[in-house]
């Protein structure tokens, strides 16, 4: 089968504009049209009676299962979850970076998306991420305090446990307090990460301190304690935001960051706020899936792939077209993420339009089923290998409260940067921002004027904390992965809907396209020889690349009320766990 349009022929933006004027009157009657407002969910659900988290670190999970059992929550047992992974695994998460959240309230239904993401300083200044002849600078995008945003994980911990939590702040947070100052063996993952990053780590003293016990990395074995660390999540605590966000803790960041080169002020610090955004709802089969909307790119983006694979039975058709057809949807998907997203505070993205099924139904019509579309065919430049960072976590409680969070500090170990006094490992997420438009971050990911840098703005993240909704089955999806995180949420949505378990869905083998660089990477195994033959022939260019990502996945079969939860077979140091 072939379309009646011959896409060689065409320029991608004259095609692309072309379909927006063609179908922007439809958009706000039609009934296919995706949700993107938020709160429109199930009606209350009677709770299954146990509960489950699945983490990247077994501390993580135990420290959630704790707090639960003292009669928290979910939101309760999140903010659990996330301090204890700043304290057991920094090289993924920390207090210094920030999550996106969506939840699940229990009670009424709704759902809601949590944006603790960072933020730029008021002094950001493009040129100090650029070398003499224009190009990116990428030590101070990636090192040191130039590099950091201002945090917004500690606020979201505070938002978590005062609207949704029942729980005092400080009793959420004790568990990670209590292994920072009495210490854990840290494992090789987080090793490994110190010793990739030793020379970045040892231009800073107080990264030193933290990292480098007797000017090395930890061993295994040793036991490691972070009392700094400790005091600053005793102090979150105490005095919520004033916690982290005036008072000692901020003096010290403050000074810390602008010693060192860095541009920060108390004014950064103390108007930093925590945003609740409504999510993006996309229909797909059945299924109803609630993911994040910006400042994330990965909810447009899964919800714009599944409204162009709602098109086509996939069904009827051998393995090798129906990746093809996928792999063509990321590929489009991917394309609009670079063009047009952003933070929704500073600019004004056509929503209505990429999240349009009529919209879906002309990007459609410019995929030929048995070839490829090259991606200089859609207007672009080179990108790089896409990174593997960042970690996430599910939860269901007994009540039926559920969260799916990713957080992160960007790059592993983000800065390098640790605040002195404070034990605060700061992210490098001013990366993430388009510094110079239409040039890769560390990523591969392109980017325009829509996420370029200003001051207080946030910027584009491609995590995808997700909740699928069956008649039967719930379930909550993420991962880390950089620009790979949209695609393993995507075909961890695919293999819930096919009936994998938890286990089988985090397991998977992934594969992954992000429209530039033009290529498909994929994982040894994900297809046979014989799908890979035809792919090859279609055009695809494959790439075999080592397994990648960290998902944590908890499912609900709300027949049996039975949980199961899972963390990624790929990091034997996490734990999926029901009680």
């Amino acid at each position: 089968m072939r379309f009646p349009l011959k896409w060689p022929a065409l320029n991608g933006r004259v095609l692309l504009l072309g379909l927006l004027l063609a179908s922007s009157a439809a958009y706000a009657d039609d009934p296919r049209t995706t949700q993107t407002a938020g709160h429109k969910g199930p009606t209350a659900l009677r709770g299954p009676g146990r509960a489950a988290i699945a983490s990247a670190n077994f501390h993580a999970t135990e420290a959630g299962l704790e707090v639960l059992s003292k009669g928290g929550n979910a939101f309760d047992a999140a903010v659990a979850v996330a301090s204890t992974l700043s304290v057991v695994e920094p090289e993924s998460s920390g207090i210094g970076g920030g999550f996106m959240a969506v939840i699940h309230r229990a009670w009424d239904g709704k759902q809601f998306f949590i944006d603790a993401r960072e933020t730029a300083p008021a002094a950001v200044n493009v040129k100090d991420y650029l070398n003499k002849d224009g190009t990116p600078n990428r030590d101070t995008a990636l090192n040191g305090p130039l590099s950091a945003g201002i945090p917004g994980e500690p606020a979201g911990l505070v938002w978590l446990s005062k609207h949704y939590g029942k729980l005092p702040l400080k009793d959420a947070l004790a568990p990670a307090v209590r292994i920072a100052r009495d210490g854990f063996e840290p494992d090789s993952r987080l090793i490994n990460a110190i010793t990739e990053r030793q020379k970045d780590i040892g231009r800073w003293p107080a990264s030193v301190t933290k990292f480098l016990p007797d000017g090395k990395p930890p061993v295994a074995g040793a036991v490691w304690r972070d009392p700094d660390q400790a005091r600053t999540l005793e102090l979150l605590g105490e005095k919520g935001l004033d916690g982290f966000y005036r008072g000692e803790v901020a003096q010290k960041l403050v000074s810390s960051v602008r010693a060192a080169g860095g541009n920060w002020t108390a004014k950064d610090l103390e108007s930093y706020q925590v945003k609740e955004r409504e999510p993006i709802t996309v229909n797909y089969r059945g299924y109803r899936i609630v993911t994040a909307p910006p400042p994330s790119s990965g909810g447009v983006a899964v919800a714009e792939i599944l409204n162009i694979l709602s098109g086509f039975d996939l069904s009827k058709m051998d393995t090798a077209h129906r990746m093809h057809l996928v792999i063509e949807a990321m590929r489009r998907a991917f394309r609009d993420h670079n063009d047009y997203l952003g933070d929704p505070d500073f600019v004004k993205m056509p929503l209505d339009m990429l999240l349009s099924p009529y919209y879906a139904d002309g990007l459609r019509q410019t995929i030929l089923m048995d070839k490829a579309t090259p991606s200089s065919m859609l207007p672009s430049s080179a990108g790089a290998e896409p990174g593997m960072h960042t970690t996430h976590f599910s939860i269901i409680d007994g009540e039926g409260n559920i969260a799916s969070i990713t957080l992160t500090v960007n790059y592993t170990l983000g800065s390098t940067f640790v605040a002195q006094g404070t034990g605060v490992l700061l992210n490098d997420e001013m990366d993430d921002f388009a510094l110079v438009p239409n040039k890769p971050n560390v990523y591969g990911l392109l980017g325009s004027k829509a996420n370029a840098p200003e001051p207080g703005k946030r910027m584009l993240s491609s995590m995808t904390p997700s909740i699928v909704f069956g008649a039967d089955r719930i379930g909550v999806i993420g991962s880390p992965g950089g620009s790979t995180i949209i695609t393993q949420v995507l075909e961890g949505i695919f293999a819930f809907i096919d009936g994998k378990n938890a286990l089988g869905i985090a397991g998977q083998k992934r594969f992954h396209h992000q429209f530039m660089p033009d290529r498909v990477d994929m994982e040894d195994g994900v297809f046979d020889k014989a799908t890979a033959d035809e792919l090859t022939r279609m055009g695809h260019a494959l790439k075999q690349r080592e397994p990648w990502g960290y998902m944590n996945v908890v499912t609900w079969d709300l027949k049996s009320g039975t949980l199961d939860a899972a963390s990624d077979p790929r990091r034997p140091s996490g734990l999926g766990k029901v009680q």
